[in-house]
């Protein structure tokens, strides 16, 4: 059984995991608009990652016997200056969603939950493949200088990403 707070918490994370999806289909807008298909192939994937994580947000809620809540959230920004500034605010993106695994792991340490402990533990990993994810391609964007050949071979790399679920979820 989840307490009030911690189905709140799990619920509010729903909540983010989606807007995340936005966010990053935004992210893809742009570059399907600069005509960078590998870019938006990249964050098109990085959507369905971040729906297929509020799915299991909500997989566990209804596992446990809880209501899951799904509520509202802001539009995602859409307009951006250059590759660079998007990837470092997909890294701060990700540094955010990273905080927020860590608060809901201390609400189910706090009430001793061993249960939601368990499942974040897999958001917890997750989340440092996410920000290295983002880390290491801002690093090859700004040794790119953000144009030229750099770009379009990273454009090119980024391309071949395709999603695919864990085994077993």
């Amino acid at each position: 059984m989840l307490s009030k707070e911690m189905l709140a918490e799990l619920n509010e994370q729903i909540k983010h995991e989606f807007a995340s999806a936005n966010y990053y289909l935004a992210m893809a807008a742009y570059f399907a608009e600069q005509g960078l298909d590998g870019f938006t192939n990249f964050f098109i994937v990085q959507a369905e990652e971040e729906r297929f994580h509020a799915m299991k947000f909500f997989h566990f809620i209804n596992d446990l016997g809880g209501k899951v809540e799904i509520t509202g959230y802001e539009d995602p920004k859409r307009d951006f200056s250059s590759v660079e500034e998007v990837f470092q605010l997909a890294l701060k993106h990700e540094q955010f969603v990273t905080a927020r695994i860590h608060k809901l792991l201390d609400v189910a340490k706090n009430e001793n939950h061993h249960p939601t402990m368990s499942f974040l533990q897999w958001f917890v990993d997750e989340q440092v493949e996410e920000e290295a994810t983002m880390s290491g391609i801002l690093d090859k964007i700004r040794l790119s200088g953000g144009a030229g050949p750099g770009l379009l071979f990273l454009d090119k790399e980024l391309a071949g990403r395709s999603f695919t679920p864990p085994a077993g979820e």
